[in-house]
């Protein structure tokens, strides 16, 4: 008998502008979309709370902050982690190194990190899961942090991002050195996140799909993709965008991302009915956490 097989459909960056809200509920309600992540601290983050209460099929989760964005906290409260008004630096080398190897950032960024939760608690949503920007949710100081944390918050999920390189170089060679670069670092972390997450207990994906691809998973790029997957519980992200309003690509800071129309052709994708044909017809039933936390209770 074949296993059943899952397909978790994120959009991530949910708060960060009025065009990424219209997009993720769009793509929610007219595509394959049934999952996002919330920017607490971003511009358009009460607007997005809103919608998300409107629409409670829509799964929700936490997109923490430690790069590229605004604190939850005063910047006097953080001075290792932000600037005089409040922004994380926009360099994951940079932040990634302090976060390990400077003390008195250790502190600041669970205090930090707790803001966040307790003000993605204070919205009143389910917390579906817990991601981050540009994946710094995975350095091993700030998972550590996040680990400690959920019992009091109630993660029961968080994103170890993990896919094989092969599939995407296959559909698309282009910026192959980062590629290979970030094989190898986040094959690594994976490793290590799931070695703390499963002694507490907290789930993940058996594969996650976008960071190699990150900018361009284009329909073209998902009906290559979703044939090749072989895992039965899997989550693939993106960053759609409405056209009407735009979309910064340097909120993303990475070399993937700088293509004009980036988030107008990821919402596309989602709301293809070949990509949903795909899904189904390899198998993939299209869920989110909450749903399948519902499975196991």
């Amino acid at each position: 008998m074949q296993a059943k097989r899952f397909a978790i459909i994120n959009g991530d960056d949910f708060g960060f502008s009025q065009g990424v809200n219209q997009a993720i509920i769009k793509a929610h309600k007219q595509g394959v979309l049934t999952s996002t992540s919330l920017m607490v601290s971003a511009d358009a983050a009460k607007e997005a709370v809103t919608l998300a209460t409107a629409h409670p099929t829509l799964a929700v989760g936490l997109h923490l902050v430690l790069i590229c964005g605004r604190s939850v906290l005063p910047p006097e409260q953080i001075p290792h982690l932000v600037d005089k008004q409040g922004n994380f630096s926009n360099s994951p080398l940079s932040a990634g190194l302090r976060y390990q190897f400077v003390r008195e950032t250790r502190q600041e960024l669970r205090q930090e990190i707790r803001a966040q939760l307790e003000k993605y608690r204070s919205t009143g949503l389910p917390l579906s899961h817990v991601d981050g920007h540009l994946h710094l949710h995975i350095h091993p100081v700030v998972l550590r942090i996040l680990v400690d944390l959920a019992p009091e918050f109630d993660i029961k999920v968080i994103r170890l991002p993990s896919e094989e390189l092969g599939f995407t170089l296959r559909l698309n060679r282009s910026h192959l050195l980062t590629k290979l670069v970030w094989s190898g670092v986040f094959g690594r972390l994976r490793q290590y996140g799931e070695k703390m997450l499963k002694s507490q207990g907290i789930s993940f994906t058996q594969r996650v799909y976008g960071l190699l691809q990150t900018g361009g998973i284009t329909e073209e790029y998902l009906l290559g993709l979703i044939p090749q997957i072989q895992a039965n519980l899997v989550e693939i992200y993106s960053h759609p965008a409405m056209p009407t309003v735009g979309f910064s690509n340097a909120i993303h800071g990475d070399p993937l991302n700088g293509a004009i129309g980036v988030g107008e052709a990821e919402l596309a994708a989602l709301l293809s009915s070949q990509v949903r044909e795909a899904l189904l017809s390899n198998g993939f039933e299209i869920t989110n956490h909450h749903l399948l936390s519902q499975r196991t209770t």
